[in-house]
């Protein structure tokens, strides 16, 4: 026998170095385990059986998960052998070995630091105890190539994973196959040619062809075992599904050393795993590597080569799971319905290109005969201009304001509504396909468990109500025999606490407070860098307008307006990295109860301030640039010496489409691939360069095959679907919101994301660790993101179309104040005159003859009155009637579309009708399928009593009891199950 305080007992080196964890009696713990449990620790067979550290080292066993731990090793503790390593060996006592000339210090610190690694060494046997006790299979490798690092790998049986699948609900193929219902004649003819034409961009996977013929679903029943093919009971449940029902065990183990539940979540964060993980099906790279599902995909989704070919998303499913799979399913979508965008946005630019030469108003603010002079655009050191000096901004603007453009703006409304009608449909034959109908009640099972730190905060309120509970009532003197009991009672009492109690508001009032005050203060900030490159632009318009070089001063705007959208790109990269990060620890410190609610309120935070971020400049520009300018001799000025900026004579659309195409295309090249490709080259480079300072022994030994668990640990960890949804739905933004007064928006985001698909999917392969599966039946809460944003988008696209371009006011002048029912003369009914007499002290340009002669009048863009009538400067009634255009318009064109884009969600069912009739169909089916089973059930059963009864007419009449039919009966039910579950 072991003695009570002995944690550990090695078996010699010869027995292979299996490991009996013998934990008994220990009273600061709170729990008790049984008197032994065998963990395997064998010595790796690395040979071509072991295939890589996909195997247990009897290279029969597959590894479902693997969870990683630090192993701290000192030379004083090892344990003689010739295996040293490979075997655990601890301290008697908890104590410390004293050494040679210890330092008192450095051996409290050590101290200090043993005791925190046999805390986490003595969490870590407890809950691989518990999962033993669940029937899981553990093999522990600390002799691995990875220093510092031991892993457990865990082998999940037949019989554990036939009673998660029936926990889980999860739906499996039956034996019962059947026809999909086939289209009219000529739709199937239709869909036969469009699949002949388009069978180069299928990629070359199993599956990719459409079948006609698809297996009855059913949710796994061990009972039912019969329904399934378990011909190859190794194949049966894939490795994505054996790795999901692996975790879903690791979730729900808890142990109590702390008080309180303690998942593998807890565990993680508290240090006791540094990191847990399903394995890669094998390399993905090189000539002689096997083939396996990763490999495929390297060779048919994440190469750029294949860009254009659809991507294998069954595949894709199969391997990383439903809610991985459903994000490049809908990014597939979203792509595809960019082309049409994309080719309507280049006709209206065309039309812009080939129409600039026929346009009036460009016309005449380009000719020099009209001899009009414009006031200064700054006090003092600006002074009078041409305005056919503003020509090459005017034919511009053209590009981007022309009467397609509201086309466009109502076509990509309807586009927007479009898309999400055919995303919903293409969701519904995926959650078909995949047997993902009928989820609802599985998500609201995952729904309910609780996060390990909601449970944490839970115990500390619980443990709070205890103590003052127990300060109140009398102190009662307890025996000392009764310790123990005591602790286990107070543990276990401590686990039902926190199911009884819950946080209220009251609890999270503070997380509250710091949420809204941050995210207003983060908000505020954003408005103030605005702010600040609003006062670089106009003080840096006045400092090169004194240039002695014209051909400065004649560039003005153009420097200005690029450098200050530079200086915006530059600080949105740098705020998007801090904003994540702070709506992170918000969320945090909020203690949603659930993951899904974690993940939920962190992207409704983080898309506030990311969204907030990318369009404030935008926004600025768009609706606020020359609103409130003033005019001349009555400026607006911000702290007395800045005046406020004025928009070009051709309007500010030209500058809102050079503010929206830097900063987009910025985005997608900065952030979203250089980033995305870079950082990960980058780390590389890193390990790379610190292989290379190892000893030559180090390198030679690093150099050797690693076991696949060992090069997965090496890969970056999956931190889930939130960026990669973020930055498409800012860029969703950018393409919807603004997208009348950039055409071209559509077009670069087909091409960014033609290679955001195929970046995405070679980090998916081979730069993160494999994630763990998890059934969605939808993208959540990005969906009311999308149409949130699509709704938004009409909007802001009425406004910029009635505000910010010249739209309206050229209808209006040509309508009602054109003489001739032609443009001409728009540009000199917009311009109003100033009398330079007027200007205020000290504000009037310093060299005045900068045009050779004296100016009396100047001209500026505004409806106001002229200095010789009795109501000088006042606003006319053209400014009005503009203005009530202008609101019309916005009324007019938002019901319009929006009545449009209902009635499009209105004639699109949401569900196709061949899906619906197939899902009817699998019911009519099941319904079939048992009922035939039950009649072969009542037929074998007939069968046998009647054999029962021939057998026993020849015994005496005597012999027969009341009980004797039901006992045959129950017999036969039995015998019957025994040979379905043999089946």
């Amino acid at each position: 026998m072991m003695k009570r305080n002995e944690k550990y007992c090695t078996l010699p080196d010869k027995d292979k170095g299996v490991d009996i964890i013998n934990i008994k009696g220990i009273e600061d713990i709170g729990y008790v385990q049984s008197d032994s449990m065998i963990l395997n620790s064998l010595v790796p067979q690395r040979d071509s059986t072991y295939q890589q550290g996909l195997y247990f080292s009897d290279a029969k066993r597959r590894i479902d998960f693997i969870l990683a731990y630090h192993i701290k090793k000192h030379g004083s503790r090892k344990h003689g052998g010739r295996h040293g390593n490979n075997t655990i060996s601890s301290v008697k006592g908890g104590q410390q070995l004293p050494g040679k000339n210890t330092d008192p210090e450095i051996a409290a610190h050590d101290l200090t630091a043993d005791y925190h690694e046999d805390d986490k060494r003595l969490r870590r046997e407890e809950f691989e105890g518990r999962l033993m006790e669940t029937g899981l299979e553990l093999e522990k490798d600390e002799d691995t190539k990875t220093p510092g690092i031991g892993y457990v790998k865990i082998h999940a049986p037949w019989h554990v994973l036939c009673r998660e699948a029936e926990f889980m609900k999860l739906k499996m193929p039956t034996k019962k196959v059947y026809e999909v219902n086939q289209s009219s004649n000529f739709v199937e003819k239709i869909n036969a040619f469009i699949s002949k034409v388009t069978e180069p961009l299928h990629p070359n996977v199993d599956g990719a062809k459409v079948s006609n013929v698809k297996h009855l679903s059913y949710p796994f029943s061990r009972e039912k075992q019969h329904l399934f093919d378990l011909t190859d009971r190794e194949s049966f449940f894939d490795s994505k599904t054996r790795s999901t029902i692996v975790y879903e065990i690791l979730k729900r183990i808890t142990c109590t050393k702390a008080k309180y539940s303690m998942g593998i979540t807890s565990l993680l964060a508290n240090g006791v795993y540094t990191a847990a993980y399903p394995l890669h099906d094998g390399d993905c790279e090189g000539d002689d590597t096997e083939q396996n599902d990763r490999k495929v995909l390297w060779e048919e989704w994440a190469s750029y080569s294949v860009f254009y070919k659809y991507q294998p998303i069954n595949l894709v499913r199969k391997y990383f799971g439903e809610k991985i799979g459903l994000y490049f399913a809908w990014l597939g979508v979203y792509t595809q319905m960019l082309i049409p965008a994309s080719v309507v946005g280049i006709i209206v630019f065309l039309y812009g290109c080939a129409t600039v030469d026929d346009d009036i108003p460009s016309m005449e603010m380009c000719d020099e005969r009209n001899n009009i002079t414009m006031c200064p655009l700054c006090d003092k050191t600006c002074s009078y201009w041409k305005l056919s000096t503003a020509c090459a901004t005017a034919r511009a603007s053209h590009l981007f304001d022309n009467p397609a453009t509201v086309f466009f703006s109502i076509f990509m409304a309807l586009w927007a509504a479009m898309f999400m009608e055919h995303w919903k449909r293409r969701q519904m034959r995926l959650n078909y396909k995949w047997d993902l109908t009928g989820f609802e009640e599985e998500e609201e099972a995952v729904k309910a468990h609780p996060r390990a730190e909601y449970e944490a905060k839970v115990m500390q309120k619980s443990m709070r109500k205890e103590h003052k509970v127990k300060k109140k009532q009398p102190e009662v003197v307890e025996e000392r025999t009764n310790k123990w009991k005591q602790t286990v009672q107070t543990a276990m009492a401590g686990v039902k606490l926190t199911e009884k109690e819950k946080l209220t508001w009251r609890d999270r009032l503070p997380a509250y407070t710091t949420n809204i005050v941050m995210i207003l203060f983060m908000i505020g900030l954003t408005f103030a860098i605005v702010f600040g490159v609003i006062l670089y632009r106009i003080s840096t318009a006045a400092a090169l307008a004194m240039s002695p070089n014209p051909t400065t001063r004649s560039n003005v705007r153009v420097t200005v307006t690029a450098t200050a959208v530079i200086i915006n790109l530059v600080v949105i990269l740098i705020l998007d990295e801090v904003y994540g990060s702070i709506a992170r620890w918000l969320t945090v410190i909020e203690v949603p109860k659930t993951d899904k609610s974690f993940e939920e309120r962190l992207i409704f935070k983080a898309f506030i301030l990311k969204f907030v971020n990318a369009f404030t400049p935008i926004i600025y520009v768009a609706f606020f640039k020359g609103r409130f300018v003033g005019r001349p001799g009555k400026y607006v000025y911000a702290f007395k010496s800045f005046r406020m900026e004025e928009c070009a004579p051709g309007g500010c659309l030209m500058e809102l489409c050079i503010q929206l195409s830097i900063i987009m295309l910025g985005k997608q090249l900065i952030q979203n691939n250089l980033f995305e490709i870079g950082i990960p080259k980058l780390k590389k480079l890193i390990r790379y360069i610190k292989s290379k300072r190892q000893s030559a022994q180090e390198e030679e030994e690093r150099e050797k095959k690693l076991q696949r668990y060992e090069t997965d640990y090496d890969l970056e960890p999956f931190v889930g679907l939130t960026p990669e949804y973020m930055e498409m739905m800012i860029q969703f933004g950018f393409v919807t919101l603004f997208v009348a007064s950039f055409p071209l928006a559509p077009l670069f985001a087909l091409l960014n994301n033609i290679i955001e698909i195929r970046l995405d999917a070679k980090k998916f392969v081979g730069e993160l660790r494999r994630p763990v599966a998890v059934r969605a039946k939808d993208i959540g809460i990005w969906y009311n993101i999308l149409r949130g944003v699509g709704k938004l988008a009409v909007i802001i696209n009425a406004f910029v179309i009635s505000f910010t371009s010249d739209f309206i006011p050229r209808l209006v002048y040509l309508y009602m104040y054109s003489p001739d029912g032609s443009m001409h003369g728009f540009i000199n009914q917009t311009l109003s005159y100033f009398n330079v007499s007027d200007f205020q002290a000290g504000t009037e340009p310093l060299d005045s003859l900068q045009l050779g002669f004296r100016v009396d009048v100047c001209r500026y863009k505004d409806y106001r009155e002229p200095p010789w009538t009795p109501d000088e400067y006042e606003i006319t009634k053209q400014f009005w009637s503009v203005l009530a255009a202008r609101l019309a318009f916005v009324i007019v064109f938002q019901n319009l579309v929006m009545f449009m884009s209902d009635f499009v969600d209105w004639m699109i069912p949401d569900i196709p009708k061949d899906i619906s009739e197939q899902i009817h169909k699998e019911k009519v089916l099941m319904v079939d399928l048992f009922m035939k089973e039950e009649q072969g059930k009542l037929q074998m059963l007939e069968t046998l009593l009647a054999k029962t009864k021939e057998g026993k007419g020849t015994e005496n009449c005597n012999n027969h009891s009341p009980y004797s039919r039901p006992r045959s009966h129950k017999g036969s039910t039995t015998s019957l199950h025994s040979q379905n579950d043999d089946a």
